[in-house]
């Protein structure tokens, strides 16, 4: 009899062996079991696909130049800088000044960067040296200096490029021209000890828009006669655009207060503009003729909304003191619909300016010598393609 469970035994100890040998052929790995002496045992969890937005990155491997929707996420994340070398393949350029805006050049490739406290416009492209396009004289006390760039309406033809300067007079709109030395076009826009900083941005009626401060009195928003937070519509000789609701006046909305991003909807033509009460930030949306009203979206943690970009359908806003973008889908009307997304970008820290490129790719910069943690390689410029992820409208 005891002969006999033994044989039984070796049998099922065989049995359990081969379907073991079984199961290892199939899966083809060994399972993963805590380490002895590690405490309490606990399940694996399982991994799945990444909770937030992963951004694409232009120009990385197996990814194309300018994809139709969204793609595979980018990959691990690069080693460190080594000085200005980033080994980041989203970034265009490094060891710049703070960056304040970017103005995106025809073709996508290649853009022109604002760096505030500097008063230097730079182009920069993937792979060249950036190249000093022109040094304005600026005021950086507090928040003025070079805060707004924009292209002409027609740059193909003229060349031109417009900016958004605090001077020791006062803050003003400055036209380059190639070859030229920069020009005033429209000046009187009060200075103060804050509420200086402004933006540009074209919009498709083929007009300059500029978003100016209140220069620290809010009282001068409200007054017709001052020229301080408004929304101003011109053309490249600085007089107001002839199709404005007043002609005579290129002022066209009234009520900012510390503007630091503009970006315009080219399908839908709204103008966005993202403004700091001091008590939270601010998006407006802009209706010629109309007041401001009540702002579109607000931030009573006061994240730093500044750059905005409309890209893929979405207005998408840097918060520059949380690292991240933040993203709305633009609905019927200029409304939102869904819900809002946050995409953390802490590789880059405080990103300061945005807007939107060709082909779904936003342009980004980087402020992190105004208060943040700066690394060897800042400050950068870097692009992404469709931050969000999901597409949008198309």
């Amino acid at each position: 009899m005891p002969s006999l469970l033994r044989v039984r035994g070796r049998r099922t100890r065989a049995a359990w062996l081969l379907a073991a040998m079984l199961l290892l052929s199939g899966c083809g790995q060994l399972p993963e079991f805590p380490e002895q002496g590690s405490g309490k045992w606990r399940p694996k969890p399982e991994i799945g696909s990444p909770a937030g937005p992963q951004p694409q990155v232009p120009g990385a491997p197996g990814l194309p130049e300018a994809p139709e929707g969204p793609g595979r996420p980018q990959g691990p994340p690069p080693g460190p800088p080594d000085g200005c070398n980033d080994p980041d393949p989203a970034v265009v350029a490094t060891c710049l000044e703070p960056v304040s805006a970017i103005a995106v050049l025809p073709g996508g490739r290649s853009a022109l960067v604002a760096e505030r406290r500097t008063g230097r416009i730079l182009r920069v492209e993937k792979g060249v040296e950036p190249v000093v396009v022109a040094t304005l004289e600026v005021d950086a006390t507090g928040d003025g200096g070079l805060t707004g760039l924009a292209l002409s309406p027609s740059y193909a033809e003229d060349e031109l490029i417009f900016a958004y300067v605090t001077a020791s007079s006062g803050n003003q709109v400055v036209r380059i021209a190639p070859g030229d030395v920069p020009k005033p076009v429209l000046t009187g826009i009060p200075r103060g000890s804050s509420g200086n900083s402004g933006a540009l941005g074209t919009d498709p009626g083929g007009a300059l828009v500029v978003a100016t401060g209140d220069a620290g009195d809010p009282s001068s928003a409200a007054d017709p006669g001052s020229l301080a937070g408004k929304v101003l519509r011109i053309d490249t000789s600085g007089e107001p655009a002839g199709d404005n609701p007043d002609p005579d006046s290129p002022v066209v909305a009234s009520g900012l207060h510390s503007p630091s991003g503009l970006c315009l909807d080219p399908r839908g033509g709204t103008t966005w503009v993202t403004d700091s009460s001091g008590s939270r930030d601010l998006l407006r949306r802009v209706v010629p003729g109309e007041p401001l009203g009540p702002p579109a979206w607000t931030w009573p943690q006061r994240p730093g909304a500044s750059g905005c970009a409309v890209a893929q359908g979405r207005i998408q806003v840097a918060l520059t003191d949380t690292a991240s973008i933040f993203a709305l889908t633009i609905g019927p009307g200029a409304t939102f619909v869904g819900q809002p997304q946050t995409i953390p970008l802490p590789r880059y820290g405080r990103i300061s300016a945005a807007t939107a490129g060709e082909n779904g790719v936003v342009w980004l910069g980087t402020a992190n010598k105004d208060g943040g943690r700066p690394i060897p390689s800042d400050e950068r410029v870097f692009h992404l393609i469709d931050i969000v992820g999901g597409g949008g409208r198309d």
